[in-house]
């Protein structure tokens, strides 16, 4: 868990803090923050930042002893938090932040020359895609394990006859493997709906920056090919404000929900007689 706010720190500080005299309130950090949440988020966070430092290296904006002390660093930290000794800060707001404010304490200057050519709002995009992706695959295993095990069971009762409902009534006879088969169709339809989701997914949004992208010369292709994504995004605007993604995956789970809950209605219905 995050820390909680210090309602007598100093002047603001945050990092879009600039034009404020006073420190945030207490209760607007607690609502506003979403440590609590993103943290999960780390890895990916970390991952994007190396790949991010590997590129400024590359072309001119960090130096090899720069690179490697926020490599070194970012290493360190991502021990940390998988050991749970690290201490997140609602002040901090986020996951970015709190990573990028320890990195900074610890290698000083070169720490937050790490946020040159990026904002948070391509970063937390970024980190979002990676995240997605890694659920994409996993439920597309998932579903590949499910699918087999209905092949399986239909091989099993080949020549098995059942009712066959409708309206709650038994209507037809059917073969148990045809409709065990059923069910290998619908989740196989949801598993080429995740990986169609998974293109658009994965299309890198580093380089966008805030939302017009930077003057700062930069190479988005090489981070995109680092982190193992297939290209990169085309408008910095629709960069910065683009979670079609996001909406797109969850309705791919809420129709892999969907045919869960039609399954388990048939267990009952079967179960009763």
């Amino acid at each position: 868990m995050a820390t909680k706010p210090n309602p007598k720190k100093s002047p603001s500080s945050k990092l879009w803090g600039g034009r404020f005299a006073q420190s945030t309130a207490a209760s607007v950090e607690a609502f506003s923050a979403s440590i609590d949440y993103d943290s999960r988020l780390y890895r990916y966070d970390i991952a994007g930042s190396k790949a991010h430092a590997t590129m400024l290296a590359a072309n001119g904006l960090l130096s090899k002893e720069e690179l490697q002390a926020i490599v070194d660093g970012l290493s360190e930290i991502e021990k940390e938090i998988d050991s749970g000794e690290f201490k997140f800060s609602q002040e901090l707001e986020d996951i970015h932040m709190n990573i990028e404010k320890a990195l900074a304490d610890r290698i000083g200057p070169a720490g937050a020359k790490l946020h040159s050519a990026r904002s948070r709002n391509d970063q937390v995009a970024l980190d979002l895609k990676l995240y997605l992706r890694d659920q994409c695959d996993l439920l597309v295993e998932l579903l590949d394990d499910v699918r087999r095990g209905f092949a399986t069971l239909a091989r099993t009762y080949l020549g098995a006859v059942m009712p066959g409902y409708t309206h709650m009534q038994r209507a037809q006879p059917v073969l148990v493997s045809h409709h065990l088969l059923a069910y290998f169709e619908m989740f196989s339809r949801d598993r080429d709906r995740l990986l169609d989701c998974r293109k658009r997914i994965n299309i890198c949004p580093l380089g966008g920056a805030a939302m017009a992208g930077t003057g700062l010369p930069i190479e988005r292709e090489q981070v995109a090919d680092l982190l193992g994504f297939d290209g990169v995004t085309s408008n910095s605007m629709d960069t910065a404000g683009d979670r079609d993604f996001a909406i797109e995956f969850v309705s791919c789970c809420a129709q892999i929900q969907l045919h869960l809950s039609r399954l388990c209605e048939e267990l009952v219905l079967w179960a009763g007689g």
